[in-house]
């Protein structure tokens, strides 16, 4: 009685095997004749729609258009939820709001819209199509940035300094004078000297390079600050309520240096601690250490594995 069921039971796993086996070949036969019909035309058609989708997704990223883009996916997802529960009137006006999707969508992403036209008909064509990357003038630009704030902090010079990271704060620099300079203690010491025409104004740092001083930044609409911060904190810390950015600043009332991010403000830094803090927030974690971390998981998973057949393999031979 066990042989028939034993022998029933091989020749059910034989031709489920069987049935795997020939539908993976129709499978794979099928792909084969799909690509056998791709064309050099379609390839390079799917390479560009790719690309431009890529570029897109990153100039939504980028920006504070993120936002607005999770607002009109939970709109859909609402817009879908209304019909499906049949709720008559929210889903009749979302639908005429919906009528009206295209032009919203042009006003709303204006600037995004106007900044990749500029970018694709002028000179930074180079700048859209590449992905910004620049690790060792960013070093260069922290370590500059600390020496610049060391020395001002003991003059007691204010000094506002603004570390771009995702979002674009073109709008931000059109405010003040268009730079492109490399960044360097001298430079942004000279800036900020109170005399200067553009001392009272901040300097944005791009890539690790200067692309603006003297710029006008948005004041922080949080009433609970205190009233010790004055004007220069407050605009820092509205800049970093409005964008990623990281601002550094100089008190010219007390020389202490303090780095707003997030909207928070961490104030009365030793010039170590702001090198620290900006290493940690502008540069970016080497790839070495992620694949070391990847290939270690991995190695660890296939010894588990090993060891769990070695000793499945004991307990039968037992």
């Amino acid at each position: 009685m066990k042989e028939k069921t034993g022998s029933l039971r091989y020749k059910a796993g034989v031709r489920m095997s069987g049935q795997i086996l020939l539908t993976l070949t129709n499978a794979m036969q099928a792909a084969w004749r799909f690509i056998l019909t791709i064309k050099l035309a379609d390839i390079v058609d799917i390479a560009i729609i790719s690309f431009v989708i890529y570029k897109l997704l990153g100039l939504i990223r980028a920006t504070r258009a993120g936002q607005l883009a999770k607002g009109l996916l939970l709109f859909f997802i609402v817009l879908w939820a209304s019909s499906f529960l049949e709720l008559n009137v929210v889903n009749f006006i979302l639908n005429r709001a919906v009528e009206l999707g295209l032009l919203s969508l042009v006003i709303i992403f204006q600037p995004e819209l106007r900044r990749a036209l500029e970018q694709v008909g002028s000179s930074r064509l180079r700048n859209f199509l590449k992905h910004p990357n620049e690790p060792k003038e960013t070093e260069h630009a922290i370590t500059h940035t600390v020496t610049a704030l060391t020395q001002l902090s003991k003059e007691r010079k204010g000094a506002l300094i603004v570390f771009e990271r995702k979002s674009i704060l073109d709008d931000i620099i059109k405010t003040g004078v268009f730079l492109d300079a490399a960044v360097s203690a001298e430079l942004l010491e000279n800036i900020f000297y109170p005399k200067t025409p553009m001392h009272d104004g901040a300097v944005i740092i791009r890539n690790g390079r200067v692309v603006g001083a003297g710029c006008m930044l948005p004041m922080s609409g949080n009433n609970n600050l205190s009233r010790e911060l004055g004007m220069r904190h407050r605009a820092g810390i509205g800049m970093s309520e409005h964008s990623d950015a990281v601002v550094a600043i100089v008190s010219e009332e007390t020389g202490s240096i303090s780095v707003a991010m997030d909207g928070m403000l961490k104030r009365h830094l030793a010039p170590e601690t702001v090198e620290k803090l900006l290493r940690n927030e502008l540069l970016p974690v080497k790839q070495e250490i992620r694949s070391k971390v990847s290939l270690g998981t991995i190695g660890r998973f296939f010894l588990e594995l090993i060891h769990a057949k070695k000793r499945s393999g004991n307990n039968v031979s037992k």
